[in-house]
């Protein structure tokens, strides 16, 4: 990773800024309760998180029923999803231990920052909002922005033209495989969180540019990078 070169960088959310789980448990708990369909616990919506709402629903509707879901049944199932996730949005989710001080201080330091996530846009704005980190992203993507999301590098190359950005100027931080997959198919250097929702396998394995254990780590190894290339 030539730190010396970056100059913005993309950031997944839930797993990476934001441990959302709770709140998307309480939304998908609902969705399942009116459907009269068993329910499913916290920890499984851990395991399921990470490829946008329609494929978190497809999976939990999968779960309850015992049998492959219906795109249809999807489609029908989304509407409860979103109503419970609105009313949940910011009711049990919090922002990881030093989230918002890394940011600012990237942000001083003169770094673009983004959102690339998966989950739907009307529900980043909202939640970046609630807890007060909105006002530092230059750029918010959602899995529904463009015609394609992670881990399709489409929002990153999107990234890249629209700030006029060579390959080694942006860097994607993220904690699961589409964070990785993503930044490699888009030609860029990228940083795994272990701590975030990974479908229980080592994000070490998904072959990131470096390997982070806690986020005040992404700032130290992008500046600690940066004063040992220049010595």
């Amino acid at each position: 990773m030539k730190a010396q070169s970056i100059k913005a960088i993309a950031f997944d959310l839930d797993g990476t800024l934001i441990d959302s789980v709770p709140d998307l448990a309480a939304a998908t708990q609902g969705m399942l309760a009116e459907l009269a369909l068993p329910l499913c616990d916290e920890e499984q919506v851990r395991s399921w998180v990470g490829n946008g709402a329609a494929k978190l629903v497809e999976r939990a509707l999968t779960f309850a029923r015992g049998e492959a879901a219906t795109q249809a049944y999807i489609d029908a199932a989304m509407p409860l999803f979103s109503k419970h996730y609105e009313a949940n949005l910011q009711q049990h989710s919090r922002l990881y231990d030093g989230v918002k001080s890394v940011l600012e201080q990237l942000v001083s330091l003169g770094y673009q920052l983004a959102i690339v996530t998966n989950k739907p846009y009307r529900f980043t704005v909202p939640l970046l909002e609630a807890f007060g980190i909105a006002h530092l992203f230059n750029q918010v993507l959602g899995g529904d922005s463009l015609e394609k999301m992670k881990p399709d590098p489409l929002p990153l190359t999107h990234l890249k033209q629209a700030w006029q950005l060579e390959d080694e100027q942006l860097l994607m931080v993220g904690d699961s495989r589409n964070d990785i997959l993503a930044a490699k198919a888009a030609g860029i250097s990228s940083i795994g969180l272990t701590y975030g929702y990974n479908y229980g396998e080592d994000i070490g394995l998904s072959g990131p540019t470096a390997v982070c254990n806690t986020f005040s780590e992404v700032l130290a190894q992008i500046t600690d990078s940066q004063i040992a290339l220049e010595q």
